[in-house]
């Protein structure tokens, strides 16, 4: 069943909101790469609390198994604020024509009332979602020699034209940054979407190194992410471009962590529609990487041997290097 709509809150509060004890001990906060510590036996035989604790591979918070939606988010200025960016589990931010970025949200624990403004899908897109095995990729369309890749590709992909109800025009915004998503309508289309699994991030205690950092700054070649640590939320608050990074209905970003990833950005094939060549982001491969968490910046190595193999991140010794639980994001940066 599809992930179940509710609000996101910044930081700890969020994080001990999810936390909480519910549905009989259904939930619990461990997390890959974390241990728990088991209960006694019960002398009238195993309690429910003994059953596994269902959590999200996405951010190692609770969470029930669900589909898997993925939606590409334009975030040019005239785009921003956005929606629906703050409920969504994974955010990737990947370069695209005139250097400018483009994110590309994964939702599945919970599901906002709407999602945008939605924008098209990129090649890179087709390589990057492999590993979430057949997610719904919701859209406003693409370059007419992309789409029998995208029809090709282990995905249910979700237009406005495929499905005119799970869209919606907002008449107050000026096209084409006035599409928006009814995320329940999108699962509900395609009720066969693969459920959320392991990507390969791991969560649990920091490394004990690491450096102590307030801001961190990564650049496109038209762009600018900075991410802050803030210490009342326990996560790092967005800018982009020099302004706070907002949604429209939970206020102001804050991921718990954040990956800078290092990647080789090259050329396509392929062109939009005003003769552009489209880049392309290599993330099948293996290089250096930044992550950020709780106030600390830990060097790292991300290897993703194939196309349908997760991502994992390692210390520079070789040891999995955990993220913290909550909203992850993912900034896939030149080289």
């Amino acid at each position: 069943m599809p992930g179940t709509p509710g609000p996101r809150r910044p930081g700890a509060i969020r994080t001990a909101l999810l936390c909480a004890v519910t549905a009989a001990g259904l939930y619990g906060c461990s997390s890959p790469g974390e241990q728990e510590t088991p209960s006694p036996p019960s002398p009238t035989g195993p309690s429910p609390s003994a059953s596994p604790i269902a959590r999200s591979p996405f951010t190692g918070l609770p969470a029930r198994p669900a589909q898997v939606l993925a939606v590409k988010i334009d975030n040019v200025p005239a785009a921003r604020p956005a929606t629906g960016l703050g409920t969504a589990d994974l955010v990737y931010v990947e370069q695209v024509e005139g250097g400018v970025t483009r994110l590309l949200a994964v939702y599945s624990a919970h599901l906002p009332e709407r999602i945008g403004p939605v924008r098209s899908a990129r090649e890179s897109d087709l390589a990057l979602l492999r590993p979430f095995g057949r997610p719904v990729l919701a859209y406003s369309g693409a370059q007419s020699a992309l789409n029998p890749l995208l029809r090709a590709a282990p995905l249910y992909p979700v237009t406005e034209s495929s499905t005119p109800a799970a869209f919606r025009r907002d008449p107050g915004r000026a096209a084409p940054h006035n599409l928006y998503l009814l995320p329940e309508r999108a699962l509900a289309a395609e009720p066969d979407a693969g459920r959320a699994k392991d990507i390969g991030f791991r969560f649990g205690s920091a490394p004990p190194d690491g450096r102590a950092v307030n801001v961190t700054t990564v650049r496109y070649p038209a762009a600018r992410y900075t991410f802050t640590w803030s210490a009342p939320d326990r996560a790092w608050r967005v800018a982009m471009d020099g302004r706070t990074a907002r949604s429209t209905d939970t206020g102001p970003l804050t991921p718990e962590t954040v990956v800078i990833q290092y990647v080789t950005v090259r050329p396509s094939g392929f062109r939009d529609r005003f003769g552009s060549v489209s880049p392309y982001t290599e993330t099948v491969g293996s290089g250096s990487a930044l992550v950020l968490r709780d106030g600390r910046a830990h060097e790292a190595r991300w290897n993703r041997p194939t196309a349908d193999a997760g991502t994992a991140f390692t210390t520079p010794a070789g040891t999995p290097l955990n993220f913290a639980r909550g909203q992850v994001w993912v900034v896939l940066a030149p080289r």
